[in-house]
């Protein structure tokens, strides 16, 4: 076994899926892929690979900045922050952060979910971190109980996303932990009934330069594909003659955190 193969990083190529159901139909699908950082090891990754970077400026890139508070310099340090404020223990656990990297020096993650392990390797909470085109961010802390394959959680939603959706909704997450395969299901519901389910998929590759490049050959210029598509689609959904919800305020709390009420559920 290599030593890239020994780390737990990773790189996960898949698709991002979009289905609206209510009150119009639309759909969407784009290839994608992200990066399965552990946040113990993103220096380890900087000395390792020649086109990844850690706070430096590469073909592919990972700057603290750009996740948590944006303004601490260990990201590492920001979270742990965070889950002890919310009585979460996770000290000498792993975390794990799914997101795009930077792309020749920009990126936008409209979802980045931070996995939180205690000290004996089990799951502890999901933080999953919300960005909006506003330039504003938010963060759902979900904490998880008990050992599933399945994780399944829900909270109300606090933050401002599309133009196209009410703030009056509930999230259903159904998360597959990252191993071989990775999967985010975002089910976004009102007092109707389903109006949208999002999902993210990949299957796992081993963290080189060479599938990087291949990566980057594939998919160039992801992370400016995102944005592009997130306008061009709203432009779809207008069309449509979907309502328009005016942006309210910013939650004051960067962080919600949902209760946990039993097995792996947050209810």
């Amino acid at each position: 076994m290599t030593p890239a193969q020994r780390l737990q990083s990773a790189l996960y190529v898949g698709s991002v899926t979009h289905r609206r159901l209510s009150p119009r139909r639309h759909r969407l699908r784009y290839g994608a892929f992200w990066m399965l950082l552990d946040l113990d090891e993103t220096d380890t990754l900087d000395k390792r690979l020649s086109l990844f970077s850690h706070n430096r400026f590469n073909l592919f890139g990972f700057r603290d900045i750009d996740h948590g508070d944006g303004k601490s310099a260990s990201l590492r340090t920001y979270v742990d922050r965070t889950l002890f404020e919310h009585n979460i223990d996770c000290r000498g656990g792993r975390i794990a952060l799914l997101c795009m990297p930077r792309i020749l020096g920009y990126v936008f993650n409209p979802l980045s979910v931070y996995f939180c392990h205690r000290a004996d390797g089990s799951l502890a909470a999901l933080l999953y971190e919300v960005r909006n085109t506003f330039g504003e961010m938010h963060s759902y802390l979900l904490p998880v109980s008990g050992e599933t394959p399945v994780v399944h959680q829900h909270c109300a939603k606090e933050f401002y996303v599309s133009p196209f959706l009410d703030m009056n909704m509930t999230y259903e997450f159904r998360v597959v932990p990252p191993d071989a395969r990775v999967s985010v299901v975002v089910a976004v519901d009102d007092k109707s009934g389903p109006v949208l389910v999002a999902s993210l998929t990949g299957a796992r590759q081993v963290l080189t330069d060479r599938a990087l490049a291949a990566i980057f050959l594939k998919l160039p210029l992801l992370t400016l594909k995102v944005m592009a598509a997130i306008h061009w689609e709203a432009l779809k959904i207008w069309w449509k003659g979907m309502r328009y919800y005016p942006r309210p305020p910013a939650p004051l709390h960067k962080v919600t955190m949902a209760p946990v009420a039993g097995g792996a559920e947050a209810r």
